[in-house]
């Protein structure tokens, strides 16, 4: 089964993604963590991802798998190296090639094949994963993502530039050309403005259990 859970930034998709994963014993597949691989790939072999035609032929010569839940890269379990400040900056670079981002949309559905995942990502359920068998858009006011970053990093940038900031990534999100934040048909909309990460879990679990028995009394 392929849980989809879709979103703008700050709506907690991937903390409840993680949950839900754990509760339901399906592998957390993270679209960021290919686009991190793409970056970390490119930089230990060439330096600084800048040339994008580079970028798209060594993104496409690379082999991705998932042993024992862990991403791995030609065989190497990488992991442990997707999380510095040069892959940070560079992964968000890299995946606003559409190009790119159809090389690793690609994977991520291969991966899928017989696997039970929950996935999360700004265009998994209407790009990625169009027929996975659950979809969610989570949501949130502009304004609650903003104080939650607050909360998060009260050392950071005022209220008034996060929430500005926040409202500016919404529309250039929503108007990318590819893979666009857009919520799909048949997925199940849920506001967690005021809602705990725990009650918004509860909701998915419970969706994901229904749509698994309906699925057994149709086989």
């Amino acid at each position: 089964m392929v849980v989809a859970i879709d979103g703008p930034a700050g709506v907690g998709k991937s903390t409840i993604a993680k949950m839900v994963a754990d509760r339901c014993g399906f592998y957390y597949l993270n679209s960021g963590s290919f686009y991190r691989a793409i970056a970390w790939n490119y930089l230990r072999q060439y330096g600084e991802p800048t040339d994008r035609n580079l970028v798209l032929e060594s993104a496409e010569r690379l082999k991705f798998s998932v042993v024992d839940g862990r991403l791995c890269v030609d065989g190497v379990d990488v992991e442990d190296s997707l999380h510095t400040p040069a892959v940070d900056l560079w992964a968000s670079k890299v995946s606003v090639d559409p190009r790119v981002r159809t090389v690793v949309n690609r994977n991520l559905y291969e991966l899928s094949k017989g696997m039970d995942i929950v996935a999360e990502g700004r265009d998994i359920t209407t790009v990625v994963f169009p027929d996975a068998e659950c979809k969610f858009f989570f949501d949130a006011s502009p304004e609650v993502r903003a104080k939650r970053r607050l909360d998060q990093h009260p050392d950071g940038p005022p209220y008034e530039q996060v929430l500005r900031e926040i409202i500016e990534r919404d529309e250039n999100d929503r108007n990318k050309p590819v893979g666009g934040l857009k919520i799909a048909p048949d997925a199940c909309y849920i506001d967690t403005s005021y809602l705990t990460i725990e009650q918004v879990c509860e909701k998915v679990v419970t969706a994901i259990f229904a749509r698994e028995t309906l699925i057994h009394r149709q086989n």
